[in-house]
């Protein structure tokens, strides 16, 4: 993990947790006078959700960061970006990642129009939910039809792979040489909060663990549909005994 903390008791928190799952922090640094960034999350009846982001030591994250982490970014199968750090800091790790053979994913959240796509043309995938498609391209999403056209219009600004998360609707990857939709997987949700995060992290997983586009997207699509079956958002997520007996019992369900 590439990321900085403030100097408060978030920071001693969010460092005990990434030890906790057996995360390497040595690239944590913690900033003085800063406030770590904090998520407030509202959760409507319905499971849906609203985010309010406080970006803190996040803003402090810059393009030496990720010089200083080179040695061990270099070893990377692929490298997780998001929006809560500086855009130049996200730049710099997708040329970081072109310049040393890594793949990049950015997944653009929270999303801003300020993105520039000329500088993000070489992330190997760029993941964005309908409204963050929506923002970047200035199109409408209401339909199927709509998103893959708005995903075409970033693959024509030179982005290669745009995988589309589109909540009960499932998942649309679009390419160069396809338009595919990943089917959703029935679930009644009781909390839609981290759904993406749960998406990104789990193709993320089975990608750099060898599986194909495709079936790693697969992976995807149930992993997050299972996570929204829980309250919160980390504490949603399924270790990896848990999923795969999720994964079984949907072998096992009557369509």
């Amino acid at each position: 993990m590439v990321t900085k903390v403030g100097d408060d008791m978030f920071a001693d928190d969010t460092i005990k947790n990434l030890a906790g799952f057996g995360i390497d922090a040595t690239h944590v640094g913690r900033v003085k006078g800063r406030s770590s960034g904090v998520a407030t999350i509202m959760v409507e009846p319905s499971g849906e959700n609203c985010i309010l982001i406080v970006k803190g030591a996040n803003a402090d994250l810059s393009p030496d960061d990720v010089e200083r982490a080179a040695e061990d970014l270099r070893t990377c199968d692929l490298i997780l970006l998001q929006l809560e750090a500086p855009l130049e800091t996200v730049y710099a790790a997708i040329a970081f990642g072109k310049r040393h053979g890594v793949k990049t994913l950015l997944n653009p959240a929270p999303a801003t129009p300020e993105l520039d796509p000329e500088k993000i043309r070489d992330a190997s995938f760029l993941v964005p939910n309908e409204t963050e498609l929506a923002i970047l391209t200035g199109m409408p999403v209401g339909t199927q039809d709509e998103i893959a056209a708005a995903a075409r219009s970033l693959m024509a600004k030179g982005i290669g792979a745009v995988i589309v998360t589109m909540g009960s609707r499932g998942a649309l990857l679009a390419t160069p040489t396809q338009i595919r939709r990943i089917a959703p997987i029935p679930v009644t949700p009781v909390d839609t909060t981290g759904a993406g995060d749960a998406f990104v992290g789990s193709f993320a997983r089975y990608f750099a663990a060898g599986f194909g586009v495709e079936a790693a997207l697969d992976k995807a699509v149930r992993y997050a549909a299972d996570s929204v079956t829980r309250r919160g958002a980390q504490k949603a997520y399924a270790t990896e005994a848990e999923f795969a007996a999720f994964c079984a019992s949907l072998a096992t369900t009557p369509a």
